[in-house]
């Protein structure tokens, strides 16, 4: 069975599941890369990058009489997929964001290690500390920050498997609706 083809460049064409295919082993192996540490904005535009491309080279699966479970599993792996690109792309947001991401008591928290980091690095420079007070203040501010930033990305992690699976079940919803009014036209 011959896969349908998307034209790539004047009399070539690329075989649509395989750009897909790829597309979804990347957006796997950068989600992994990412997982750990601060979420940075190159992580959104990695999501975006992937979304752009599942959106061009893969289609939605259409309902077509007798696909049966095969349909539904290509749903739900077009659905995860676009759903793991989505958690990329939101995940720098909802560390910096309190309104896509409202859990104040983390947050809270999260200012509490901060703190703690900058008495930690005052604490570190011992006598050091009482002779510049501006580098005192800066790397207090560094240490602070750091802290902040990597508790938030590590409670941002946590929930991001959430985010994508909210994602994937509304594409799911969305494409299975689609498929079922253009199923219900009439036919020209």
């Amino acid at each position: 069975m011959d896969e349908p083809s998307h034209p790539s460049a004047p009399g070539r064409t690329v075989p649509v599941g395989q750009a897909g295919v790829l597309g979804t082993a990347l957006a796997g192996v950068l989600a992994a890369a990412l997982a750990s540490g601060s979420w940075q904005w190159f992580s959104t535009y990695l999501g975006l990058t992937l979304l752009a491309v599942v959106f061009s080279f893969a289609a939605p699966p259409v309902r077509t009489p007798g696909a049966g479970p095969g349909r539904l599993r290509s749903l739900a792996a077009y659905a995860l997929v676009v759903g793991l690109c989505t958690a990329l792309v939101l995940a720098p947001a909802m560390q910096r964001w309190s309104w896509l991401f409202p859990m104040p008591a983390t947050r809270a928290e999260c200012a509490r290690l901060g703190g703690y980091a900058a008495l930690k690095a005052q604490a570190a420079l011992g006598t050091l500390a009482g002779q510049d007070s501006t580098a005192l203040a800066a790397a207090q501010a560094d240490q602070s920050r750091q802290a902040v930033n990597d508790c938030l990305a590590s409670t941002t992690t946590l929930w991001l498997p959430v985010y994508g699976f909210g994602a994937a079940l509304l594409t799911a919803l969305c494409v299975h609706l689609a498929s079922r009014t253009r199923a219900r036209r009439p036919a020209p």
